[in-house]
């Protein structure tokens, strides 16, 4: 097996935000730390305006910034190819936080260390999927072998408007996109 990553089709996407709770339930994180975002863009102008939402986390990237800014090898690629973060070596520098283009590890004041989503290591030990996948009811999100999920899903993409460029860390995360995210006139919308 290659490296293990997401697919995420943002057509199928409602933007309800159970795989966000369903993450922050399962990692017991406080008010204000996700390991999981469901982002909200609205693009054009009236009277074709348009919405699409990104649910984005961890990208497992075959190139980790994090990994490369981490000084104590807290943060490190797993043998399945995940990045992984051991929190008894983390000694909460931050320096993962700064390095990640798409602000993916998180600072827990409560621990002083940061923390991330590790694709459910532990349920995926067991032969189960993250808890994102299960929880979504669209089935907007799949996880497996990258290059399995490319080929079920050809025409996904690693790149848009919103994200930093994929040649920067080569994401494992495959994406669905609607027409409207190419459009350069988007916005957040604040939900």
């Amino acid at each position: 097996m290659g490296r293990l990553g997401f697919y995420f089709d943002m057509t199928a996407c409602i933007g309800c935000r159970t795989c966000q709770i369903a993450c922050k339930d399962k990692n017991g994180l406080k008010v204000g730390t996700i390991f999981r975002e469901v982002k909200t863009f609205e693009t054009g102008v009236f009277p074709k305006p348009g919405v699409y939402h990104y649910s984005g986390s961890c990208n497992h990237c075959a190139n980790p910034k994090c990994v490369e800014g981490c000084p104590t090898k807290a943060m490190h690629v797993d043998e399945d190819g995940t990045v992984q973060h051991d929190k008894n070596k983390c000694i909460g520098c931050r320096y993962c936080t700064w390095a990640c283009p798409y602000g993916v590890p998180k600072f827990i004041k409560e621990t002083g260390r940061a923390g991330k989503c590790d694709g459910c290591k532990e349920l995926r030990d067991k032969g189960k999927a993250p808890v994102c996948i299960d929880a979504c009811p669209m089935r907007a999100l799949e996880w497996g072998d990258i290059d399995q999920l490319k080929a079920k899903h050809g025409g996904a993409t690693t790149e848009l408007p919103i994200l930093p460029h994929p040649s920067v860390t080569n994401p494992s995360v495959l994406i669905k996109a609607k027409t409207l995210a190419f459009q350069s006139d988007f916005q957040k919308k604040e939900v």
